[in-house]
């Protein structure tokens, strides 16, 4: 195969958007991933759902698809936070956020990883400038001088200016490249699932602290469902990950409570170990990390795709750019401005997700009671309140072009 711009190793989410924003840009490129491409277009593939804020919609539209996926999004109007335990209900002393106090629209919209990933794939297939290699994994990488050589399990060759590491917390691009790693277990499981219900949720999204972990309740389109993200400790998770329907349902519907109607389960149910993972750098020579494989983070602010996509339409926004000027993507001057932008976010994002967690997910009283003040303290400060919703809606600090929905 002849010099390609850019090889993207991982076929989730992240590394075909990337893909997308840099053909768009004039680069050429080859994705690899592991996966047949009819496994990932499986309905019972991911059973995620995610939030996605607001600048990740305008990336979509930069890209041309969101067009394709807004009459399978429901617009999140609402979120509320609150603290209790299971079968108590909520405390009284909450967050609550309504996303009419920002001027610019919904805090985002929830959309379905079984709606977002076809379209996706069917926008790699339409681009000329994009190679895609199915059920194919990366064996080795070595940089020479002006490139990087990839080597294939199937034996086959590539050589590009760059190689872009999208292949998840356990990165074997980054690993390869001499990037160490930091993290740790939370010795928690997400459980998650879709549900319906009687009532309609008007499209508020809710987190619900408890002692083992947050339970997320988020607005799916039609009014009637939700996806469900339960955290939990491992040592009572793995056992409902493994058991029936109704035993699973028990346990939840104490958790859920009964402010939406009945509830039934509406679909497969999956289950994701939970952990903190940190790339120590995204750069090295040749080689950027994105997605997980840059910051793999804690649910409980649903910013996992949403930090992924603020690497994606950063580090397409430094190709063009470097690509314009008539530099070499692949060097380190290059990709340290790459480095050096997300930074801050990527770390302040790890940080925040795991004090959350630890702050959340435990039953002690005094941490109880200043969780609660503090969640309500916000909710009763207008400005405080708007900079919280705008932070959450990604509107805040040097956003990328394609996250404003202009071209890279």
């Amino acid at each position: 195969m002849d010099m390609q711009d850019i090889v993207i190793t991982g076929g989730g989410l992240n590394g075909p958007a990337l893909a997308l924003a840099a053909a768009r840009a004039g680069l050429t490129v080859t994705i690899i991933d592991r996966l047949p491409a009819s496994a990932r277009r499986d309905a019972d593939f991911d059973g995620r759902g995610y939030a996605m804020a607001m600048s990740s919609v305008r990336l979509l539209g930069a890209l041309g698809l969101w067009d394709r996926l807004k009459a399978d999004a429901q617009p999140i109007a609402r979120v509320v936070a609150s603290d209790g335990r299971p079968g108590e209900g909520a405390s009284p002393l909450l967050l609550d956020l309504d996303a009419a106090e920002v001027e610019e629209g919904p805090f985002g919209h929830m959309l379905e990883d079984r709606k977002l990933r076809p379209v996706l794939l069917d926008a790699l297939t339409e681009q000329p400038n994009i190679t895609q290699l199915a059920e194919e994994t990366v064996t080795g990488q070595q940089v020479h001088p002006g490139h990087v050589t990839v080597t294939l399990a199937s034996g086959a060759t590539l050589n590009a200016r760059l190689l872009v590491g999208a292949d998840g917390r356990q990165s074997g691009t980054g690993a390869r490249a001499g990037i160490g790693r930091i993290g740790w277990d939370y010795g928690q499981d997400a459980l998650v699932c879709a549900v319906t219900h009687e009532k309609s949720h008007e499209g508020v999204a809710h987190q619900f602290f408890m002692p083992g972990g947050p339970l997320a309740i988020l607005p799916l389109p039609g009014g009637h469902r939700s996806s469900i993200v339960w955290s939990e400790k491992r040592r009572f998770a793995q056992p409902l990950a493994a058991g029936s329907d109704a035993d699973f349902l028990t346990a939840l519907r104490p958790r859920f409570g009964d402010f939406l109607g009945q509830i039934d389960l509406a679909g497969a149910r999956y289950s994701y170990p939970l952990n903190l993972t940190l790339a120590k750098t995204t750069v090295a020579e040749r080689v950027a990390l994105i997605g997980d494989a840059a910051q793999g983070v804690h649910p409980i602010a649903g910013q996992g795709l949403n930090q992924g996509l603020r690497d994606v339409g950063t580090l397409a926004q430094v190709l063009a750019e470097a690509r314009r000027r008539g530099e070499d993507i692949g060097t380190l001057q290059v990709l340290d401005r790459y480095r050096q932008w997300r930074s801050f976010d990527r770390a302040s994002l790890a940080l925040a997700t795991d004090m959350f967690n630890r702050l959340f997910s435990n039953d002690n009283p005094l941490l109880r009671i200043g969780r609660d003040l503090g969640m309500a303290a916000v909710t009763a400060a207008p400005g405080l309140r708007r900079r919280f919703m705008r932070e959450a809606a990604g509107l805040t600090g040097d956003v990328p072009g394609l996250l404003q929905g202009l071209s890279a």
